[in-house]
């Protein structure tokens, strides 16, 4: 009998594995594990399975008629190795080959639990079906009904008049009906007909025939589409398409229709070897209906990383639009309407373990009206570090360039530099000393210089001595009733760079740095190398940390500043003192939720801040905090940035969470960005509503920039758990013009 009963159940027990295919593609989240539901996810037990290809067979009463019909009835139980199956009734048939149960038939296995009014199962035609069934998904919250349940071998597995849900039995905020719902064997996909989407019991969607993959693989189909609403745009419905060209390669295809501007298509690219990656974005807008003119708008980017062998490796960036105002007007996945540039670049690299090498060619795309900037075109960078013995060491550091621009009338330049140097490098855990000693050499050719005061040739040397020490001192105390440690670290270092004039070359890559508290110990003044300042300076400064038993830092207190032994005539009208602004730091870790940052740099002599950056935070968890903000610049091209912010995040409930923030402009006396979003979430279902308003930022046709537009608009997004979509509140913190930043440097 039990060799019988195992032939029989083999057809049934196969099935196990489709239903599990399928279940793959609609298991919900954890929140359930969240305490957003009363209920918890059906599991199943194989503690009481038998042995591979054992069966057993209980009953209250067991009859048998002439060897061909058996029949069992009053509490049946049949146990594989794999299953379980329980009914009122059984009754088994031509020796075996049938199995008919009936009376309240209970299937389990791994993947699915089913409860139907009967069971029958054909080995010979290797068939299983089952009437009226509920079924629960095992390990998740996903469940429905079906009038009919058939697996066959011909048809794979067949659901009839089926629904679907993740929401707790009584409260179906949302559920999924099809008239069927089959899996074919050996198909990477499911199909459904005539699915109708519900809210409660109200039908909101309607699908005649739709696809869904069976594992969890990538496959093509259509993604959840994104709907929102702006003064820009008007209503904005985008509908993804993903296409699943090759394992290792695939495309979407995004139509966005906006009842201002049109039909615009998005499409990305990607391809995926063992050696590189690739992606390419085209974005296309035809006839913006929005602009009286009704121009064509688009945008580009090529993105590349390779890796030629374990030393040489590429990468290409190359990104383009059609006018200044797409990124303001059409949004993007790469940019934010407060940049400037565009980068174009593409490069080839080498590197070991004495020696970096790189080729590139750079390039920018300049937003609206600002400066231009010059192309290297390319640019090529050989550094070289070869100890010559214990503590001595030669570093070369050298590069050629080709400087372009745009302008017809701009100088154009090509530039080589060469500094070797050599170094004493001593460390230690008390401490370190550093010595180095460096040649600058610089050679331009430059050219279009006519009527400048520039020379077509410059060949500039200079020399350059740095000596650099630290020390650091640790010591354990009791900091508010803590057992911590405290460190103080003082820091000197001491440049001294020749003088040679530098008027006679133009400035091609070139900026002064912004000052903080290691930037203090840098040997240049300037990025790039078309002005290197004559230093001879002292810089001093003090790092005190106190730290924990786990050796995290609690306290992190810097201070420095630059004293000037001499005054510089490369740039005489940048400093107006014989020492630097005073660079000052403070991260400050009160408990586990309270956070301070502070950094500002301080003219002494006049004793006001020229730049500062303010954060204090509570953060109780990732959906509980509140940040207050606040950045001063006294002046940044010609303005005064002084800007006050708020950003928040809350739940009210286990199912509501409220999300806001407020940018405030303190020199104009007006709103920057103001940004609220409230979200509902069950453990089936959630709902995100957000609302924003903003400075737009437009270009004018003469590529000036307006801060007095603003733009508002209000997005809408439903998710169904367990159809692939999860909590997204850290989403709405994060999303917007400025965004949640954590700034703290505290590990």
């Amino acid at each position: 009998m039990n060799k019988t009963c195992a032939s029989i159940l083999l057809a049934a027990l196969s099935s196990g594995t489709v239903v599990a295919q399928q279940n793959k593609t609609i298991s919900p989240d954890n929140a359930a594990l969240s305490g957003l539901c009363p209920v918890s996810p059906v599991a199943f037990s194989s503690d009481k399975l038998m042995p591979a290809g054992e069966v057993r067979v209980e009953a209250n009463r067991a009859e048998i008629i002439e060897r061909e019909v058996a029949l069992f009835s009053g509490n049946v139980d049949i146990t594989s190795d794999s299953a379980k199956i329980r009914a009122d009734q059984a009754q088994i048939n031509d020796n075996g080959q049938q199995l008919y149960a009936k009376g309240d038939v209970e299937y389990q296995d791994k993947q699915v639990q089913v409860s139907s009014d009967s069971v029958d199962i054909d080995s010979a035609g290797e068939t299983l079906t089952m009437a009226n069934t509920v079924y629960h998904l095992n390990g998740s919250l996903g469940r429905g009904d079906a009038s009919t349940i058939a697996v066959n071998s011909q048809d794979g597995l067949v659901l009839r008049d089926v629904s679907f849900t993740t929401c707790p039995e009584g409260e179906e905020e949302w559920m999924i009906r099809a008239s069927e719902i089959s899996v074919r064997r050996g198909k990477a996909w499911g199909e459904a007909k005539h699915t109708r989407f519900y809210l409660a019991d109200v039908p909101v969607f309607y699908l005649p025939y739709f696809a869904f993959p069976l594992t969890n693989q990538r496959q093509t189909g259509f993604l959840f589409p994104l709907i929102s609403n702006s003064s820009n745009t008007g209503i904005d419905y985008e509908q993804p398409f993903y296409w699943n060209m090759a394992p290792n390669y695939d495309m979407t295809l995004s139509p966005r229709l906006m009842t201002n501007r049109g039909l615009q298509l998005k499409t990305e690219f990607r391809h995926l070897s063992k050696s590189s990656y690739t992606q390419l974005n085209l974005e296309y807008l035809p006839e913006d209906t929005d602009i009286s003119t009704r121009p064509d708008r688009y945008f580009y980017r090529f993105y590349h990383q390779g890796q030629i062998n374990q030393n040489w490796s590429t990468s290409v960036n190359i990104n383009g639009i059609s006018d200044d105002n797409y990124i303001v007007d059409l949004s993007s996945d790469f940019y934010n309407r407060a940049d400037t540039h565009l980068q174009r670049s593409a490069s080839i690299n080498y590197a070991s373990d004495n020696l970096l090498f790189s080729v590139h060619a750079r390039d920018f795309e300049i937003i609206g009206d600002y400066t231009d900037v010059y192309r290297a075109l390319p640019e090529a960078k050989l550094n070289v570090t070869y100890p010559l013995a214990e503590l001595l060491e030669f570093r070369l550091n050298s590069e050629l360039a080709w400087f372009d621009s745009t302008s017809p009338d701009t100088p154009t330049a090509m530039r080589f530099h060469a500094a070797p140097t050599l170094a004493i490098p001593y460390q230690r855990h008390w401490g370190e000393f550093t010595a180095e000693f460096s040649a600058l050499n610089t050679y331009y050719r430059q050219d279009n210089v006519e009527g400048t005061t520039l020379s077509e040739k410059v060949n500039r040397t200079l020399g350059q001595a740095k000596l650099y020490g630290a020390l650091y001192f640790e010591k354990d105390q009791s900091w508010f009733s803590e057992d911590m440690s405290m460190t103080l670290e003082p820091r000197m270092q001491y440049l001294y760079t020749s003088y040679e004039n530098q008027s006679d070359i133009g400035l091609y890559d070139t900026t002064l740095w912004l000052t903080d508290v290691e930037g203090l110990f840098r040997d240049r003044d300037f990025t790039g190398l078309d002005r290197i300042t004559d230093n001879n300076q002292l810089t001093v400064a003090l790092t005190s940390r106190f730290l924990d038993k786990a050796n995290r830092e609690q306290f992190v207190f810097s201070v420095g500043q630059i004293f000037y032994l001499d005054d510089s005539r490369v740039i005489t009208n940048a400093r107006e003192d014989d020492r630097s602004l005073l660079a000052v730091e403070l991260d400050w870790r009160f408990n586990g939720n309270w956070t301070f940052h502070n950094d500002f740099q301080l003219a002494t002599s006049t004793e006001k801040v020229e730049r500062s950056s303010t954060t204090f935070e509570y953060r109780r968890s990732s959906s509980k905090l509140l940040q207050l903000t606040h950045r001063y610049v006294r002046e940044l091209s010609g303005e005064t940035i002084d800007q006050v912010g708020l950003s928040a995040s809350w739940p009210l409930s286990n199912r509501w969470q409220l999300v806001g923030r407020t940018y405030r402009d303190l020199d104009r006396n007006r709103s920057v960005e103001n940004y609220f979003g409230v979200q509902y979430e069950s453990c089936c279902w959630a709902i995100q509503i957000v609302a924003q308003r903003q400075i737009s930022n437009r270009f004018a046709a003469d590529g000036a920039q307006s801060l007095d537009e603003y733009d508002s608009g209000i997005s809408m997004n439903f998710i169904f758990k367990g159809m692939g979509s999860s909590s997204i509140s850290q989403n709405m913190l994060t999303n917007g013009l400025f965004g949640y930043r954590q700034p703290y440097s505290l590990n």
